[in-house]
């Protein structure tokens, strides 16, 4: 087996430690480690404040196509049903009726700042499907991913960024590829 590649950048003033400490991996870069994956971890803002899709892509300096939100789902109606997660590019939005039709659902709707939170136990702007501690998702990834190597996607933290290969993504988070962004059925 290869060793994989585990490069932590920091992209952050020189106000802020040098490096990404072992007492600093998310549970999401544990994961990969766990896995032997390789991927890039950045530190794009150490004070982990809130950061839409498009400002992280900027601060990471990478194109907005190459950068994955994760946004969380609710079956809307159908109780007890499991929450879904979504990843798509940056700039997109997210289509619920494409989605409902893609899953076989008939209603979704966006979970509250607060449900997302609640359901995946962590912070809005960190959202991670390689994060969650409780497989309770149902996970998914736009079709446009097929289409590119490498992504980057939430460490699991705000401010924290992975990037890492797409099949990877894919593979550890059981994701499902399914048209998800407007506009592109």
């Amino acid at each position: 087996m290869v060793a994989a590649r585990r490069v932590c950048r920091i992209a952050m003033p020189a106000a802020y430690p040098a490096r990404v400490s072992k007492v600093d991996k998310t549970h999401a870069m544990r994961v990969l480690d766990a896995a032997g994956v390789a991927y890039e971890a950045t530190v794009y803002d150490a004070a982990g404040a809130f950061h839409a899709a498009e400002e992280a892509a900027a601060l990471l300096g990478a194109p907005p196509e190459r950068v994955y939100k994760t946004l969380v789902v609710l079956r809307d109606g159908q109780a007890p049903a499991r929450p879904i997660m979504v990843m798509l590019r940056a700039l997109d939005q997210l289509d619920l009726k494409a989605l409902a039709r893609a899953l076989g659902d008939k209603k979704l709707r966006m979970a509250t700042m607060r449900e997302a939170e609640r359901l995946t136990g962590m912070q809005a702007g960190g959202i991670s499907a390689l994060a969650l501690r409780r497989p309770a998702f149902d996970i998914c990834i736009d079709e446009s991913a097929r289409g590119a190597m490498r992504v980057h996607v939430s460490a699991g933290k705000r401010g924290v960024d992975i990037e890492l290969a797409v099949d990877d993504l894919v593979r550890l988070t059981g994701a499902r590829y399914v048209v998800a962004a407007a506009g592109a059925g």
